[in-house]
């Protein structure tokens, strides 16, 4: 199988898996006194340590989640209800209209159930949040903001914010600011210090990790109320029994990213400028959407709207060629509505449900760019018969 969908979850390192496999054999609880909770704990406490370094943190700020919609409900939640203990006026929660679901439902549901106002932050046609309309909406009543969410990489475009600037505004006016780092964890220069953000979520599945674990790192000094409550665990934020071989492997995960990152990015950058050559030229008409290139695109993400077509039957006849792409995000995939990321861009509803979002990572090679370039132009054609 041709696999250019990295960006929905990315095959794990052999590294990865061998130290998942190790610690899979072996016992003990990481919050237990005995000699094997101990061992546990070095694991936990080793890991935490490597994953703080790569992202610019202290090894307080990371918290173990199991994944990265829990932490985006963690931050977005957490820090909303600690707001409102201290200042209960404080009751606008801003975030973009590109936000991954994890953070849009988590602010929806603030607004229905909990008083909240959800303010959604427009963007522009590439996807970029302007540092002025930022700006303009905590100037509206900079009182009553009790946090503020920017997803660093967009998860369907590829479009990445200009977070360090946004993180600074939110910073003059003493906002908790947190940002979905998810996409951007394995190929951007991430870090919770640099940027000044409050929080930032990470996950391993989308570096080369399992599935079922991430982080929020979390600066030191902000306590969000939690979401779970229990044994107190990860500083009394997030309770529940530490999956050791999970995080042992995240850890690893990290630690060979990092060390892959700047030539990584290069390599996936140059086989994603090839794969929009080749689709362009198959099919002239293609959109491609968000920014061209350079350091306001993820590297290896290539988004496309192609008029007249249905993206699901692109999709489709693309998979039973044997590649393997999507239609958006994986977390709404099978759910036939428009993107919700291409709307807020401009896009009508015709060309959002004409998309497709082809994400290359650490396996993929020429070859598969190729193999899209040999039948892009062909599926296009039979997609277009089968919606007229």
């Amino acid at each position: 199988m041709v696999y250019l969908d990295h960006a929905a979850t990315t095959p794990l390192l052999p590294a990865a898996v061998a130290a998942m496999t190790e610690e899979l054999a072996q016992l003990g609880n990481a919050s237990s006194l005995h000699s094997a909770g101990r061992r546990a704990r070095r694991i936990v406490e080793e890991s935490r340590e490597l994953i703080a370094e790569t992202y610019g943190a202290r090894p307080s700020e990371v918290v173990f989640t199991s994944g990265g919609t829990e932490a985006d409900n963690l931050a977005v939640k957490g820090l909303y209800w600690a707001r409102r203990v201290t200042d209960p006026s404080r009751r606008r929660v801003l975030a973009t209209s590109v936000e991954h679901h994890a953070v849009l439902d988590s602010a929806g549901w603030l607004a229905e159930q909990q008083g909240a106002e959800a303010v959604w932050l427009p963007v522009d046609r590439a996807g970029v949040l302007s540092p002025d309309t930022l700006a303009a909406a905590i100037d509206a009543d900079p009182a009553s903001v009790a946090m503020i969410s920017v997803m660093w990489a967009n998860n369907e475009v590829g479009t990445v914010q200009p977070i360090a600037d946004l993180a600074a505004l939110a910073a003059e006016y003493q906002i908790p600011f947190h940002s979905d780092a998810v996409q951007a964890a394995g190929t951007l220069p991430v870090s919770l210090a640099e940027t000044g953000a409050t929080a930032l979520t990470v996950t391993a599945h989308k570096i080369g990790g399992p599935v079922g674990v991430g982080a929020l790192l979390l600066a030191k000094g902000e306590q969000p109320v939690p979401v779970l409550h229990g044994g107190g665990q990860e500083r009394d934020v997030r309770s529940g029994t530490l999956d050791v071989p999970a995080i042992r492997a995240f850890a690893v995960a990290v630690e060979v990213a990092a060390q892959r990152r700047v030539d990584e990015a290069k390599r996936l950058a140059a086989l994603r400028d090839d794969l929009i050559a080749q689709v362009q030229a198959a099919v002239p008409d293609a959109v491609l959407n968000g920014l061209p290139g350079g350091p306001g695109r993820l590297p290896g993400n290539a988004h496309f709207s192609f008029p007249g077509c249905e993206g699901d039957a692109l999709l489709m006849l693309l998979d039973a060629r044997g590649i393997a792409c999507s239609t958006g995000s994986a977390c709404t995939a099978g759910v036939a509505q428009p993107s919700h990321v291409l709307l807020a861009m401009g896009s009508d509803e015709a060309r959002a449900r004409g998309s497709l979002r082809f994400s290359l990572g650490h396996s993929s090679e020429q070859a598969d760019v190729d193999a899209v370039g040999a039948v892009i132009g062909e599926v296009v054609e039979r997609a277009r018969r089968a919606a007229r």
